[in-house]
Protein backbone atom coordinates (compact mmCIF):
# COMPACT_ATOMS: atom_id res chain seq x y z
CA UNK A 1 0.00 0.00 0.00
CA UNK A 2 1.25 3.54 -0.59
CA UNK A 3 2.14 5.53 2.06
CA UNK A 4 1.41 9.30 1.04
CA UNK A 5 0.06 9.07 -2.75
CA UNK A 6 -0.31 12.55 -3.49
CA UNK A 7 -2.69 13.03 -6.61
CA UNK A 8 -1.71 17.04 -6.95
CA UNK A 9 -3.78 16.89 -10.17
CA UNK A 10 -5.88 20.71 -8.57
CA UNK A 11 -1.68 21.54 -7.95
CA UNK A 12 -0.65 21.44 -11.16
CA UNK A 13 -3.83 23.77 -12.42
CA UNK A 14 -2.62 26.57 -10.43
CA UNK A 15 0.69 26.45 -10.94
CA UNK A 16 2.28 24.61 -13.96
CA UNK A 17 4.80 22.08 -13.19
CA UNK A 18 7.85 23.32 -11.28
CA UNK A 19 11.25 22.57 -13.10
CA UNK A 20 11.07 24.59 -16.51
CA UNK A 21 13.90 24.85 -19.39
CA UNK A 22 15.02 28.29 -17.69
CA UNK A 23 16.44 29.00 -21.15
CA UNK A 24 18.16 26.26 -20.94
CA UNK A 25 17.11 23.17 -23.31
CA UNK A 26 19.92 21.07 -22.51
CA UNK A 27 18.61 21.32 -18.23
CA UNK A 28 14.87 20.68 -19.04
CA UNK A 29 15.57 17.24 -21.13
CA UNK A 30 18.03 16.71 -18.27
CA UNK A 31 21.23 15.77 -20.71
CA UNK A 32 24.62 16.01 -19.17
CA UNK A 33 26.37 19.14 -19.34
CA UNK A 34 30.09 20.20 -20.64
CA UNK A 35 32.69 20.39 -18.58
CA UNK A 36 32.99 20.46 -15.36
CA UNK A 37 30.16 20.71 -13.04
CA UNK A 38 30.05 22.41 -9.40
CA UNK A 39 26.96 21.94 -7.37
CA UNK A 40 25.78 23.25 -4.51
CA UNK A 41 23.96 21.15 -1.55
CA UNK A 42 22.52 22.24 2.02
CA UNK A 43 21.62 19.59 4.42
CA UNK A 44 21.53 19.19 7.92
CA UNK A 45 23.18 15.40 8.33
CA UNK A 46 25.84 15.47 10.83
CA UNK A 47 28.86 14.53 9.04
CA UNK A 48 27.28 14.49 5.90
CA UNK A 49 30.40 16.44 4.06
CA UNK A 50 32.42 12.89 4.49
CA UNK A 51 30.10 11.05 1.96
CA UNK A 52 30.48 14.01 -0.20
CA UNK A 53 34.27 14.51 0.17
CA UNK A 54 33.84 10.09 -1.01
CA UNK A 55 31.72 11.68 -4.07
CA UNK A 56 34.27 14.41 -5.06
CA UNK A 57 37.04 11.70 -4.73
CA UNK A 58 35.10 9.39 -7.21
CA UNK A 59 34.03 12.13 -9.81
CA UNK A 60 36.75 15.30 -10.06
CA UNK A 61 34.17 16.57 -13.19
CA UNK A 62 31.30 16.71 -10.26
CA UNK A 63 32.07 18.51 -7.77
CA UNK A 64 29.41 19.20 -4.68
CA UNK A 65 29.91 21.65 -1.93
CA UNK A 66 27.94 20.85 0.90
CA UNK A 67 26.37 23.79 3.43
CA UNK A 68 25.64 22.64 6.71
CA UNK A 69 22.17 23.69 7.81
CA UNK A 70 19.45 23.32 10.87
CA UNK A 71 17.00 21.39 10.73
CA UNK A 72 14.09 21.94 7.99
CA UNK A 73 11.51 23.61 9.88
CA UNK A 74 13.87 25.10 12.22
CA UNK A 75 15.36 27.56 9.53
CA UNK A 76 16.56 25.45 5.87
CA UNK A 77 12.99 25.41 4.54
CA UNK A 78 12.28 29.36 5.07
CA UNK A 79 15.79 29.87 3.49
CA UNK A 80 15.22 27.70 0.89
CA UNK A 81 11.88 29.24 0.09
CA UNK A 82 13.53 33.07 -0.12
CA UNK A 83 16.42 31.57 -1.74
CA UNK A 84 14.54 30.11 -5.06
CA UNK A 85 12.47 33.32 -4.64
CA UNK A 86 16.05 36.06 -4.84
CA UNK A 87 16.84 33.18 -7.75
CA UNK A 88 19.89 31.64 -5.54
CA UNK A 89 18.73 28.46 -4.16
CA UNK A 90 21.46 25.47 -3.94
CA UNK A 91 21.13 23.07 -6.95
CA UNK A 92 20.32 20.13 -4.12
CA UNK A 93 18.70 20.42 -1.05
CA UNK A 94 17.67 17.73 2.12
CA UNK A 95 14.08 17.39 2.87
CA UNK A 96 11.74 16.06 4.44
CA UNK A 97 8.78 13.46 2.84
CA UNK A 98 6.33 15.85 4.54
CA UNK A 99 7.78 19.04 2.61
CA UNK A 100 7.98 17.60 -1.02
CA UNK A 101 4.10 18.60 -1.82
CA UNK A 102 4.74 22.22 0.01
CA UNK A 103 7.83 22.75 -2.16
CA UNK A 104 6.31 21.16 -4.98
CA UNK A 105 3.32 23.42 -5.13
CA UNK A 106 5.55 26.37 -4.92
CA UNK A 107 7.33 25.19 -7.80
CA UNK A 108 10.31 25.11 -5.77
CA UNK A 109 11.43 21.37 -7.58
CA UNK A 110 12.59 19.99 -10.38
CA UNK A 111 11.05 17.09 -11.98
CA UNK A 112 14.00 14.39 -11.97
CA UNK A 113 12.10 11.83 -13.78
CA UNK A 114 13.62 12.53 -17.64
CA UNK A 115 16.52 11.90 -16.15
CA UNK A 116 18.31 8.93 -16.95
CA UNK A 117 18.21 5.87 -14.54
CA UNK A 118 15.90 8.04 -12.13
CA UNK A 119 12.94 5.89 -12.77
CA UNK A 120 14.59 2.60 -12.89
CA UNK A 121 16.17 3.69 -9.34
CA UNK A 122 12.46 2.59 -7.78
CA UNK A 123 13.45 -0.70 -7.59
CA UNK A 124 16.25 0.40 -4.90
CA UNK A 125 14.46 1.72 -2.47
CA UNK A 126 11.89 0.24 0.31
CA UNK A 127 8.46 0.42 -1.76
CA UNK A 128 6.55 2.92 0.29
CA UNK A 129 9.23 5.68 -0.29
CA UNK A 130 8.89 6.09 -3.69
CA UNK A 131 5.41 7.37 -3.56
CA UNK A 132 6.43 9.90 -1.12
CA UNK A 133 8.53 11.60 -4.14
CA UNK A 134 6.33 10.82 -6.54
CA UNK A 135 2.92 12.79 -7.30
CA UNK A 136 -0.45 11.87 -9.21
CA UNK A 137 -1.60 7.97 -10.04
CA UNK A 138 1.83 5.79 -10.86
CA UNK A 139 4.05 8.81 -10.26
CA UNK A 140 2.58 10.20 -13.57
CA UNK A 141 3.21 13.47 -12.43
CA UNK A 142 6.74 13.25 -12.27
CA UNK A 143 10.08 12.39 -9.72
CA UNK A 144 10.71 15.25 -7.36
CA UNK A 145 13.25 13.35 -4.62
CA UNK A 146 15.05 10.14 -4.47
CA UNK A 147 13.99 8.62 -0.61
CA UNK A 148 17.10 9.19 1.85
CA UNK A 149 16.02 7.76 4.83
CA UNK A 150 13.00 6.55 7.30
CA UNK A 151 11.93 7.13 10.89
CA UNK A 152 10.48 4.03 12.64
CA UNK A 153 9.85 5.20 16.17
CA UNK A 154 10.76 3.05 19.31
CA UNK A 155 11.01 3.70 22.99
CA UNK A 156 15.16 5.12 23.66
CA UNK A 157 14.34 4.90 28.23
CA UNK A 158 17.44 4.60 30.72
CA UNK A 159 17.51 0.75 32.11
CA UNK A 160 19.73 2.02 35.04
CA UNK A 161 16.96 4.20 36.19
CA UNK A 162 14.31 1.95 35.68
CA UNK A 163 16.28 -1.01 37.23
CA UNK A 164 16.99 1.32 40.34
CA UNK A 165 13.29 2.60 40.94
CA UNK A 166 11.62 -1.00 40.05
CA UNK A 167 9.77 -0.10 37.25
CA UNK A 168 9.01 -2.16 34.20
CA UNK A 169 9.69 -1.55 30.73
CA UNK A 170 5.95 -0.27 29.45
CA UNK A 171 4.15 -2.14 26.81
CA UNK A 172 1.59 0.27 26.99
CA UNK A 173 0.70 4.36 27.23
CA UNK A 174 -1.07 2.99 29.87
CA UNK A 175 1.92 1.54 32.01
CA UNK A 176 4.03 4.69 30.95
CA UNK A 177 1.70 6.36 32.74
CA UNK A 178 2.37 4.91 35.58
CA UNK A 179 5.98 4.24 34.77
CA UNK A 180 5.95 8.61 34.69
CA UNK A 181 4.10 8.52 38.21
CA UNK A 182 6.26 6.14 39.81
CA UNK A 183 9.77 7.88 38.76
CA UNK A 184 8.11 11.27 39.69
CA UNK A 185 7.76 10.31 43.10
CA UNK A 186 10.80 7.97 43.33
CA UNK A 187 13.31 10.52 41.96
CA UNK A 188 11.96 13.93 42.72
CA UNK A 189 13.07 16.40 39.81
CA UNK A 190 13.21 13.31 37.34
CA UNK A 191 10.78 13.24 34.40
CA UNK A 192 9.73 10.56 31.73
CA UNK A 193 10.11 12.37 28.94
CA UNK A 194 10.04 15.91 28.09
CA UNK A 195 7.67 17.73 25.62
CA UNK A 196 9.00 19.68 23.03
CA UNK A 197 7.24 22.55 21.08
CA UNK A 198 9.24 23.01 18.68
CA UNK A 199 9.02 19.17 17.41
CA UNK A 200 5.19 19.15 15.96
CA UNK A 201 6.67 16.57 13.50
CA UNK A 202 6.67 13.88 16.93
CA UNK A 203 3.35 14.46 17.54
CA UNK A 204 2.15 13.90 14.23
CA UNK A 205 4.32 10.94 14.44
CA UNK A 206 2.46 9.75 17.85
CA UNK A 207 -0.78 10.08 16.30
CA UNK A 208 0.32 8.25 13.27
CA UNK A 209 0.82 5.00 15.21
CA UNK A 210 -2.52 5.43 16.33
CA UNK A 211 -3.92 4.80 13.13
CA UNK A 212 -5.56 8.53 12.78
CA UNK A 213 -5.13 10.48 9.56
CA UNK A 214 -4.59 14.48 9.05
CA UNK A 215 -4.96 14.81 5.28
CA UNK A 216 -7.22 12.64 2.75
CA UNK A 217 -8.16 13.10 -0.72
CA UNK A 218 -11.62 13.24 -1.72
CA UNK A 219 -11.26 13.40 -5.63
CA UNK A 220 -9.84 16.87 -6.56
CA UNK A 221 -10.52 17.97 -2.71
CA UNK A 222 -8.73 17.50 0.48
CA UNK A 223 -10.83 16.19 3.87
CA UNK A 224 -8.90 17.87 6.44
CA UNK A 225 -9.37 15.53 9.58
CA UNK A 226 -6.33 17.33 12.28
CA UNK A 227 -9.01 17.61 15.20
CA UNK A 228 -10.18 13.88 14.75
CA UNK A 229 -11.00 11.71 17.83
CA UNK A 230 -7.93 9.25 16.84
CA UNK A 231 -5.79 12.10 17.49
CA UNK A 232 -7.66 13.76 20.14
CA UNK A 233 -7.32 10.16 22.19
CA UNK A 234 -3.83 11.16 21.62
CA UNK A 235 -3.60 14.57 23.11
CA UNK A 236 -5.71 13.60 25.58
CA UNK A 237 -3.48 11.87 26.83
CA UNK A 238 -0.44 13.90 26.55
CA UNK A 239 -2.32 17.26 28.03
CA UNK A 240 -2.88 14.80 31.14
CA UNK A 241 1.10 13.69 31.52
CA UNK A 242 1.25 17.92 31.30
CA UNK A 243 -0.93 18.84 34.09
CA UNK A 244 0.10 16.19 35.88
CA UNK A 245 3.59 17.47 36.20
CA UNK A 246 5.31 14.06 34.52
CA UNK A 247 6.91 15.22 31.33
CA UNK A 248 9.63 17.84 31.55
CA UNK A 249 7.69 21.43 29.14
CA UNK A 250 11.06 23.33 29.23
CA UNK A 251 12.69 21.02 27.23
CA UNK A 252 13.16 21.67 23.39
CA UNK A 253 14.34 18.76 21.53
CA UNK A 254 18.06 18.82 20.12
CA UNK A 255 19.20 21.48 22.82
CA UNK A 256 21.47 22.41 25.51
CA UNK A 257 19.37 22.07 27.90
CA UNK A 258 17.96 18.72 26.77
CA UNK A 259 21.08 16.83 26.41
CA UNK A 260 21.84 18.16 29.88
CA UNK A 261 19.31 16.55 31.30
CA UNK A 262 20.04 13.23 29.49
CA UNK A 263 23.23 13.10 30.70
CA UNK A 264 22.37 14.04 34.58
CA UNK A 265 19.39 11.34 34.26
CA UNK A 266 16.58 14.05 34.54
CA UNK A 267 14.65 12.47 31.66
CA UNK A 268 14.18 8.97 31.50
CA UNK A 269 13.02 8.43 28.22
CA UNK A 270 12.41 9.78 24.59
CA UNK A 271 9.62 8.08 21.68
CA UNK A 272 12.37 8.69 18.96
CA UNK A 273 13.12 7.55 15.75
CA UNK A 274 15.57 5.30 14.27
CA UNK A 275 17.66 8.04 13.46
CA UNK A 276 17.84 9.18 16.92
CA UNK A 277 20.45 6.63 18.50
CA UNK A 278 23.22 8.85 17.14
CA UNK A 279 21.43 11.49 18.65
CA UNK A 280 22.05 10.26 22.37
CA UNK A 281 25.01 8.71 21.15
CA UNK A 282 26.75 12.16 20.56
CA UNK A 283 24.94 14.35 23.10
CA UNK A 284 24.46 12.06 26.27
CA UNK A 285 28.31 10.66 26.25
CA UNK A 286 28.36 10.16 30.32
CA UNK A 287 25.55 7.67 29.78
CA UNK A 288 27.10 5.17 27.85
CA UNK A 289 25.46 1.46 28.26
CA UNK A 290 22.58 3.26 30.16
CA UNK A 291 20.03 3.13 27.44
CA UNK A 292 18.38 0.62 25.40
CA UNK A 293 15.45 0.28 23.14
CA UNK A 294 11.82 -1.27 22.85
CA UNK A 295 8.81 -0.86 20.36
CA UNK A 296 6.98 1.63 21.07
CA UNK A 297 4.36 1.61 23.96
CA UNK A 298 0.66 0.18 22.35
CA UNK A 299 -2.62 1.74 23.08
CA UNK A 300 -4.12 -1.44 23.26
CA UNK A 301 -1.89 -4.50 25.06
CA UNK A 302 -0.60 -6.88 22.35
CA UNK A 303 -0.52 -4.55 19.47
CA UNK A 304 2.39 -3.69 17.36
CA UNK A 305 2.04 -0.81 15.83
CA UNK A 306 4.89 2.58 15.53
CA UNK A 307 4.81 5.51 14.31
CA UNK A 308 6.56 7.41 11.67
CA UNK A 309 8.97 10.49 12.69
CA UNK A 310 10.71 12.40 9.88
CA UNK A 311 12.64 10.76 7.22
CA UNK A 312 13.99 12.57 4.51
CA UNK A 313 15.09 13.14 0.83
CA UNK A 314 17.54 14.71 -1.59
CA UNK A 315 15.80 17.00 -3.94
CA UNK A 316 16.82 18.91 -7.21
CA UNK A 317 15.60 22.52 -6.84
CA UNK A 318 14.13 24.60 -9.37
CA UNK A 319 16.77 27.07 -11.00
CA UNK A 320 19.29 24.26 -11.00
CA UNK A 321 21.44 24.11 -14.28
CA UNK A 322 22.64 21.02 -13.95
CA UNK A 323 19.90 18.30 -13.01
CA UNK A 324 21.66 15.77 -14.68
CA UNK A 325 24.84 15.88 -12.36
CA UNK A 326 22.53 16.60 -9.52
CA UNK A 327 20.46 13.11 -9.95
CA UNK A 328 23.38 10.96 -10.35
CA UNK A 329 25.00 12.67 -6.97
CA UNK A 330 21.76 11.95 -5.37
CA UNK A 331 21.81 8.81 -6.97
CA UNK A 332 25.04 7.83 -5.64
CA UNK A 333 24.69 9.46 -2.34
CA UNK A 334 21.19 7.45 -1.01
CA UNK A 335 21.91 3.95 -2.82
CA UNK A 336 25.95 3.46 -2.45
CA UNK A 337 26.90 1.25 -0.33
CA UNK A 338 29.86 3.40 1.16
CA UNK A 339 27.94 6.47 1.36
CA UNK A 340 24.99 4.50 3.00
CA UNK A 341 27.74 3.65 5.53
CA UNK A 342 28.77 7.11 6.10
CA UNK A 343 25.22 8.30 6.55
CA UNK A 344 24.18 6.12 9.04
CA UNK A 345 27.83 6.05 11.56
CA UNK A 346 27.98 9.74 10.98
CA UNK A 347 24.12 11.01 11.17
CA UNK A 348 22.75 8.34 12.34
CA UNK A 349 20.28 7.67 9.40
CA UNK A 350 18.24 4.81 9.12
CA UNK A 351 18.60 4.20 5.05
CA UNK A 352 15.43 4.19 2.71
CA UNK A 353 17.53 1.68 0.00
CA UNK A 354 16.98 -1.23 0.05
CA UNK A 355 20.72 -2.59 0.67
CA UNK A 356 21.29 0.01 3.01
CA UNK A 357 18.91 -2.21 5.06
CA UNK A 358 21.74 -4.72 4.98
CA UNK A 359 24.55 -2.60 6.51
CA UNK A 360 26.81 -4.77 8.65
CA UNK A 361 26.09 -1.59 11.11
CA UNK A 362 22.60 -2.40 11.50
CA UNK A 363 23.11 -6.33 12.33
CA UNK A 364 25.63 -5.37 14.76
CA UNK A 365 25.44 -4.70 18.91
CA UNK A 366 25.46 -1.06 19.64
CA UNK A 367 28.58 -0.50 22.20
CA UNK A 368 26.65 2.90 23.70
CA UNK A 369 23.32 1.21 23.96
CA UNK A 370 25.15 -1.91 26.37
CA UNK A 371 25.76 -4.23 22.95
CA UNK A 372 22.03 -4.48 22.19
CA UNK A 373 20.97 -4.55 18.45
CA UNK A 374 18.70 -2.20 18.77
CA UNK A 375 18.15 -1.97 14.92
CA UNK A 376 16.50 -5.07 14.92
CA UNK A 377 13.41 -3.39 17.10
CA UNK A 378 13.58 -0.56 14.74
CA UNK A 379 13.33 -3.06 11.58
CA UNK A 380 10.36 -5.03 13.10
CA UNK A 381 8.67 -1.11 13.86
CA UNK A 382 9.46 -0.20 10.29
CA UNK A 383 7.31 -3.25 9.14
CA UNK A 384 4.02 -2.01 11.65
CA UNK A 385 4.11 1.40 10.01
CA UNK A 386 0.61 2.30 9.10
CA UNK A 387 1.33 2.79 5.14
CA UNK A 388 -2.22 4.46 4.83
CA UNK A 389 -0.79 7.93 5.52
CA UNK A 390 -1.11 10.79 3.61
CA UNK A 391 0.81 14.59 3.47
CA UNK A 392 -1.03 17.51 3.08
CA UNK A 393 -0.07 19.68 0.50
CA UNK A 394 0.70 22.44 3.11
CA UNK A 395 2.56 20.66 5.93
CA UNK A 396 4.65 24.10 6.97
CA UNK A 397 2.03 26.12 7.27
CA UNK A 398 -0.06 23.17 9.37
CA UNK A 399 2.88 22.65 11.66
CA UNK A 400 3.93 26.26 12.29
CA UNK A 401 0.10 26.33 13.45
CA UNK A 402 0.45 23.05 15.16
CA UNK A 403 3.86 24.81 17.40
CA UNK A 404 1.96 27.96 18.51
CA UNK A 405 -0.59 26.14 20.13
CA UNK A 406 1.74 23.47 21.50
CA UNK A 407 3.37 26.32 22.63
CA UNK A 408 0.36 27.72 24.41
CA UNK A 409 -0.51 24.60 25.61
CA UNK A 410 2.95 24.46 27.38
CA UNK A 411 2.60 27.43 29.00
CA UNK A 412 -0.86 27.36 30.54
CA UNK A 413 -2.39 29.35 27.82
CA UNK A 414 -4.54 26.38 26.32
CA UNK A 415 -4.60 22.85 25.38
CA UNK A 416 -3.25 20.54 23.24
CA UNK A 417 -7.20 19.49 21.93
CA UNK A 418 -7.32 23.11 21.59
CA UNK A 419 -3.84 23.09 19.30
CA UNK A 420 -5.36 20.43 17.17
CA UNK A 421 -8.75 22.14 16.66
CA UNK A 422 -6.74 25.53 15.97
CA UNK A 423 -4.62 23.55 13.25
CA UNK A 424 -7.45 22.25 11.50
CA UNK A 425 -8.87 25.86 11.35
CA UNK A 426 -5.91 27.73 9.76
CA UNK A 427 -5.10 24.35 7.84
CA UNK A 428 -8.41 24.70 6.07
CA UNK A 429 -7.52 28.02 5.49
CA UNK A 430 -4.32 27.48 4.21
CA UNK A 431 -5.47 25.30 1.51
CA UNK A 432 -8.23 27.65 0.30
CA UNK A 433 -5.23 30.21 0.46
CA UNK A 434 -3.79 28.62 -2.08
CA UNK A 435 -7.21 27.52 -4.35
CA UNK A 436 -7.31 24.07 -3.34
CA UNK A 437 -10.74 22.82 -3.00
CA UNK A 438 -11.76 21.63 0.73
CA UNK A 439 -14.21 18.84 1.40
CA UNK A 440 -16.88 19.44 4.09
Amino acid sequence: MPLAVLPLLALTACGGPSGGDDGDGRAAKCEKSEGKVRLSFWSWVPGIEKAVDEWNRQNPRIQVKVKSTPAGNAGTYQNMANALKAGNAPDLGQMEYDSLANFRLKDGLRDISRCPGVKAAEAEFVDWTWSQVTFGADGEDGVWALPQDTGPMGLFYRKDLFKKYDIPVPETWAQYYEAAKKLKKAGPGSYITHFSQTDPNWLTGLMWQNGSQMFRRQGDKWKVSVDSPGNRKVTDYWQKMIDEKLVATDLQGFSPALYKAWNDGEVATWVGAAWGYSTIRDNAKKTAGKWAVAPMPQWSKGEQKAGNWGGSTTAVLAGSKHPYEASQFAWWLNTDPEALAILNREGGLYPAAKKGLELPALQKPVDFYGDQKIFGTFARASRNVDTDWTWGPTMTDTYRSMGDGIADALGGKGTLGGALKQTNRKTVESLRNQSLEVAK
